[in-house]
């Protein structure tokens, strides 16, 4: 992790953000997108892993994000494992996984850009005010 002055509060703001994922990937479906979700579905994926991905590079340091990004990936790949096994109308679906990657892959490259370290730039806009 970065030199943040509130590592405590950063990773518990990172479990609630896996949290609140992992709970809107795996409740079960209701009736408006049904259980593909069709594109909706999948720009949703690739909305959460880009912001997760970009979350995740404004807290850990450029040589990280290809480990961050592994990890993304496995968790994406879980989820669909586990929506295919659990039978609560939900389906694993190999598109939703490809949304991941280019989420992650879009939200590290924002992280390269210009996005990278916004954890320590947030600290110090806090501390000035």
């Amino acid at each position: 992790m970065l030199p943040l002055a509130h590592p405590g509060a950063w990773r518990t703001a990172s479990a609630a953000l896996l949290v609140a994922v992992l709970i809107a990937c795996l409740v079960p479906v209701g009736p408006v997108l049904g259980p593909h979700g069709g594109n909706l579905d999948k720009v949703g994926h690739f909305v959460a892993y880009a912001v997760l991905a970009s979350w995740f590079a404004g807290l850990y340091p450029r040589p990280r994000y290809g480990l961050i990004a592994i990890g993304l990936a496995l968790l994406g790949l879980a989820i669909e494992v586990l929506q295919q096994l659990m039978g609560l109308g939900r389906e694993g679906d190999p598109l939703d996984m490809l949304a991941n990657l280019a989420g992650i892959g879009v939200g590290f490259a924002l992280g390269l850009w210009f996005a990278g370290g916004w954890g320590l730039r947030v600290e110090a806009w806090l501390v000035r005010r």
